[in-house]
């Protein structure tokens, strides 16, 4: 055999041996060189290559092309939402419902229960303003008018400790910032919608759900200078009270009609204003009053007021970054799972789950499983093999189709990386930022993406992350 063909295949035998003995990544080299083009949004922005973390692999191959800090522990924030979602879905099916009895404890006459009307909550992330009216409205086609006792809200299925909402960065009328309840009414929100009136030089104000014992100013004067940037700020809103919200500015003409959604400040009797509120805006009558209590065990419900499928509730969790459906999830999966919906049952529900796909996965820090945390952790590493799994899995479109789209809609909607090629969760906390997803690649692969970024900086890494879903996508070397 001629020596330089003996060389050849030594220094082939060398590089196999090298490979297969490495531990790194199911027995082949890690190509650490980030690309190119990553490198050079890295250093646009200010951050070193250390602030982030990236996997990029074929689906249902072993063998990655990029990978860089692949088992390192980091923030995931919103990307925790794929753990919850991927395994309420493999868990309880794209099918699964939340149901929400409706009991009486007395008999009706006349248009009249003589008795107490009961809400059993089991979790339901979906019991916005419209469905609260069509369950309070069915209670009256079924001939209740006038509840001479109490209205009653069941909210045991969920065990949960009183809390600050404002705890996790001093934001209590944040949406985002809503806890979870087994009886879970319109988020807890308020949406207010200003509409102006340029010939009486007001902009009215409306606001939903209407909440007993709460008013809001019908009007506010009309600001014919200002621009839109910043109307919120113009409006120098009294949003603090829990009986009254006041304006003390003006309304930017320039906006036209717009909304505001905002935390009502007392979350905790919101459930009851809400209810005795849409009751009596349907014409219904209340002799006692709306609370807290148990409902009636072993008896049959009124009736049952149906969610819409998992695979709805999944969608709107994972393309608008839904935290508090999120934790309702969670939580809900600890209802299922172990009886009651607690921190303790959830996170026992999760772990049970990823530990019996992949084994002991000490990366994995759930905390509230919605990624609104600075305890939750994660690796790229858990994300890639996650993703893997629900793509060789029999949810899979579901579990798909609730991603966003690069360019087209949810949180992607404004990014101009490879429009329509890309479906990624994204995670946003203040020090974070990132992607994990599905790439489709201009040869038809598809490819796993998972990118993290840990830094004070990381809120000018978004060019770092549309740069490797652009490499990842036009299949570069």
């Amino acid at each position: 055999m001629p020596s330089s063909v003996v060389s050849a295949w030594l220094r082939r035998a060398i590089v196999c041996l090298f490979l297969c003995c490495s531990p790194a990544w199911g027995g082949t080299l890690l190509p650490e060189r980030l690309p190119a083009e990553a490198e050079a949004a890295l250093a646009r922005a200010g951050l070193p290559a250390d602030a982030l973390a990236v996997q990029v692999v074929e689906v249902g191959a072993a063998e990655p092309r990029l990978a860089h800090r692949t088992e390192a522990s980091l923030q995931p924030a919103s990307l925790m939402k794929l753990v919850t979602t991927y395994a309420a879905l493999d868990l309880l099916g794209p099918a699964y419902t939340w149901n929400t009895p409706v009991h009486v404890d007395g008999p009706v006459e006349d248009g009249v229960l003589h008795g107490n009307l009961y809400l059993k909550g089991e979790g339901d992330p979906t019991l916005v303003m419209e469905r609260l009216w069509q369950l309070l409205r069915r209670v009256q086609q079924l001939g209740v008018r006038e509840v001479r006792g109490d209205i009653v809200l069941d909210r045991l299925a969920f065990d949960l400790p009183e809390g600050d909402p404002g705890a996790f960065d001093g934001e209590p009328l944040r949406p985002y910032n809503v806890a979870p309840d087994a009886l879970l009414v319109n988020f807890k929100a308020l949406q207010l919608t200003f509409t102006p009136d340029p010939d009486r030089g007001i902009a009215r104000i409306s606001v939903d759900p209407p909440l007993a014992g709460v008013s809001v100013d019908a009007r506010v004067p009309l600001d014919h200078t200002a621009g839109c940037s910043d109307w919120q700020a113009g409006l120098r809103g009294e949003l603090g009270g829990t009986e009254r919200l006041w304006f003390r500015g003006a309304y930017a003409l320039a906006c036209g009609e717009k909304t505001w959604s905002l935390a009502y400040a007392d979350p905790g009797s919101y459930n009851a204003r809400a209810v005795e509120g849409m009751w009596l805006s349907l014409g219904g009558r209340l002799r006692g009053w709306v609370r807290d209590g148990v409902a009636p065990v072993g008896v049959p419900p009124l009736f049952t007021a149906v969610s819409p499928p998992l695979a709805e509730v999944v969608r709107d969790i994972n393309k608008y970054s839904n935290n508090t459906m999120a934790r309702q999830l969670f939580l809900t999966l600890g209802l299922v799972q172990h009886g009651i919906g607690s921190q303790e049952t959830a996170e026992r529900a999760l772990r049970e789950w990823a530990d019996a796909k992949w084994g002991a996965t000490p990366e994995l820090v759930l905390d509230n499983g919605a990624g609104l945390s600075r305890e939750s952790r994660v690796s790229a590493a858990f994300l890639t093999r996650l993703l893997q799994a629900a793509w060789a899995g029999r949810v899979m479109p579901e579990f798909i189709a609730s991603l966003p789209v690069t360019g087209v809609d949810g949180t992607l909607k404004r990014y101009t990386a490879s429009p329509q090629t890309a479906h990624l969760k994204t995670g946003t906390l203040r020090d974070v930022s990132g992607v994990a997803g599905y790439v489709l690649a201009a040869s038809g692969k598809r490819y796993v993406l998972v990118a993290i970024v840990n830094h004070p900086r990381a809120a000018a890494a978004r060019p770092v992350l549309e740069a490797l879903i652009d490499w990842t996508a036009k299949d570069l070397p």
